[in-house]
């Protein structure tokens, strides 16, 4: 039997602007490494948002072709806007850049204490710039650098989203 979210050991949310490139694609890249890993995928809640995400956009059409020639999927993807109620269900929030987690932390004073940026994981302080309106290799550096503080951090991650 599934469990339902409130059950779920794990939780993180990734945030970006608009939630049709950064976040989602450091959704899937995680989504991969925890069914590549020990964890149980059935423990964890992971999804993405964005702080000015509309409802059901699909991710960009360079974001999903890089993440298809990662051998991974982001063409069901559909944006949804942060809210107090999606924040409030989820252990651990990592935002893409300083200027998303402060708005976050100063909007939703109740999870502050979960809201860090990506690169943190990998105890460093660095935004992860958005790539939509530049060329295609731009996404594909983008995706590779969200690999690489997911790699970098992922104990972190999976110690911070219990």
């Amino acid at each position: 039997m599934t469990k339902n979210n409130s059950e779920k050991n794990h939780s993180v949310l990734f945030v970006c602007a608009a939630n049709q490139c950064r976040s989602p694609m450091a959704m899937v890249l995680f989504k991969d490494m925890i069914a590549k890993s020990k964890e149980k995928p059935d423990d964890w809640r992971i999804e993405s948002a964005g702080i000015y995400a509309s409802n059901g956009s699909p991710a960009t059409k360079d974001a999903a072709l890089v993440i298809s020639e990662m051998g991974l999927d982001l063409r069901d993807h559909r944006s949804q806007p942060i809210t107090e109620s999606l924040l409030d269900g989820f252990n651990l929030i990592l935002c893409m850049e300083n200027e998303q987690a402060n708005s976050i932390k100063r909007n939703f004073p109740t999870v502050k204490d979960r809201v860090l940026i990506l690169s943190a994981m990998a105890d460093q302080d660095q935004d992860i710039l958005d790539p939509v309106g530049y060329p295609h290799n731009a996404y594909k550096n983008t995706a590779n650098e969200i690999l690489e503080f997911l790699k970098k951090g992922f104990s972190k991650i999976i110690q911070l989203s219990s």
